[in-house]
């Protein structure tokens, strides 16, 4: 089997500089012509989007909850295939777990299921000696880990770091790396902004990943750091493929497109999802809902992903031309799948401004975050589930709809109300599965796309349509009669 050399970086807690490290060191040895991959611990696609902007290919998430401990090995060899190094850069503290369940799902439990060498990265701002007792500590709390050295951040001076190096000499601990407070400045894009400063080509973001490269060259033993990486063993098992056996599009028949959400560096969907499409038979056309004015000519269906950001309201409302698009191929009972802030964009309006008005629910942001993962039940067939499988998902919102739910909701979970929307071809719910769990989905979505939809009957009297009760049917701001899938709360 193929070896593929690969790193963990984590770091003592958030804050440490871990995150601008992996971006830097990516794009470092990308500027040498090494063939690099990243990967994000956890579900942020925010993350992983830079590290694949400054690696050149996708970055990928690792998320043992969404796709369980037994992909995360298959998933990074196939995200890696054909390169010369992986990092993956850590979630929080290097035991810690969004959900508390460190011994499966911490970034020292991933790295013990990668079997890679763990870098530690440690903001040495304010510390002397002690930092070898910090180290001590963390290689002992876990015999099974495999700590492999350290990079020091923010060293205030030549002496410092000669104090600091001698201190972790004294344990065996190498050092890769010294950067000086200055050396990593806040230059990434605020995180409101999401993946689109990745996905839009901007300047901004590229120079952001360039400034951390050069930082990492100047001030990281690469050679060394190449080293460690290549000593990691093979894992014993083969790369995840996103050929599955199901039936996508009919054999013989033309592939259908499948616009897909997203820009020219990438989607607003995980790296797999694409992919799946693909092998499920479809033709995967990338639609900028910020940009884009009409679907792609013949498209058949539409899936909007979990990293749209919410921020972006004004820009997805002022597309009217692209909503009017999106609510007529929903309404002709088109496949429409959307996740996350995609569920928004679906609905009437959100804080005052009209959007596709797909289905029938109002959206506000609050200041409060939603965050954490659900075990969801399918509450009625659709694209994505068969009524009653329970899909593991992931939540990160601030803006909440009335009504949380349609008359045909998508998923229910132990203490909340059923959420989302069924309607026609539609799902749209804030929930976001990661599809290389859960391959059926494209292959649903696929088949759906390829077959014609159900005669849309028609309204009373032989016309149009009609919307529900209480519903413009031309819909919001002028929206074509897109008969909205809300109503009262189930």
């Amino acid at each position: 089997m193929t070896v593929v050399p690969r790193l963990v970086l984590s770091a003592p807690s958030s804050g440490h500089g871990k995150n601008a490290l992996a971006i830097g060191l990516l794009a470092a040895l990308a500027d040498r012509g090494l063939g690099v991959a990243g990967f994000k611990i956890g579900p942020d696609q925010v993350d992983a989007a830079y590290l694949g902007l400054a690696a050149g290919r996708p970055g990928r998430t690792l998320d043992p909850r969404l796709v369980g401990t037994e992909r995360l090995a298959p998933l990074l060899l196939h995200g890696a295939a054909g390169t010369e190094l992986a990092v993956v850069q850590g979630s929080m503290g290097l035991y810690d777990s969004l959900t508390g369940r460190s011994e499966t799902e911490s970034t020292a439990a991933i790295a013990t299921a990668l079997r890679s060498p763990v870098v530690l990265v440690v903001d040495v701002a304010a510390m002397g000696q002690s930092v070898a007792a910090l180290v001590h500590g963390f290689r002992a709390y876990d015999e099974q880990l495999w700590i492999g050295g350290v990079i020091l951040n923010r060293v205030a001076s030549a002496r410092h770091e000669a104090l600091l190096r001698e201190a972790l000499d004294d344990i065996g601990i190498p050092v890769y790396g010294a950067l000086r407070r200055q050396d990593l400045p806040s230059v990434l894009p605020s995180r409101r902004h999401g993946v689109v400063p990745v996905l839009d080509g901007a300047g901004e973001a590229a120079r952001a990943v360039r400034r951390l490269g050069e930082a990492v060259t100047a001030t990281v033993d690469l050679e060394r750091l190449l080293g460690l990486a290549r000593s990691a063993p093979e894992l014993g098992v083969q790369p995840w493929s996103p050929v599955v056996t199901d039936d996508g599009a009919p054999a013989g028949a033309a592939r259908p497109i499948v616009a897909v959400a997203g820009g020219p560096g990438g989607t607003f969907s995980h790296a797999e999802t694409v992919e799946l499409l693909r092998a499920a038979g479809a033709e995967v056309v990338t639609l900028d809902p910020l940009a884009d004015e009409v679907l792609p000519v013949g498209t058949r269906a539409l899936v909007v992903g979990g990293a749209l950001p919410e921020s972006y309201a004004e820009q997805l409302s002022a597309n009217r031309r692209l909503c009017i698009a999106v609510a007529e191929l929903a309404r002709t009972g088109r496949p429409v799948v959307a996740e996350g802030a995609g569920l928004l964009w679906l609905a009437r309006e959100l804080d005052g401004l009209p959007m596709c008005g797909v289905i029938d629910a109002i959206g506000s942001l609050r200041d409060g975050l939603v965050v954490g993962y659900r075990e969801a039940t399918a509450q009625s067939d659709s694209v994505v589930a068969a009524r009653g499988e329970v899909v593991t998902g992931h939540k990160e919102h601030r803006a909440v709809l009335n009504p949380r739910g349609g008359q045909r909701p998508a998923w229910s979970w132990p203490g909340g109300a059923p959420e989302g929307f069924i309607w026609r071809g539609v799902h749209a719910s804030q929930l976001v599965p990661h599809w290389a769990a859960y391959p059926r989905i494209a292959t649903r979505l696929v088949a759906a796309a390829s077959a014609e939809p159900a005669t849309v009957p028609a309204g009373p009297g032989g016309g149009a349509p009609a919307g529900p009760a209480g519903v413009d049917p031309a819909g919001p701001a002028g929206v074509a009669a897109s008969g909205p899938a809300g109503g009262p709360s189930a």
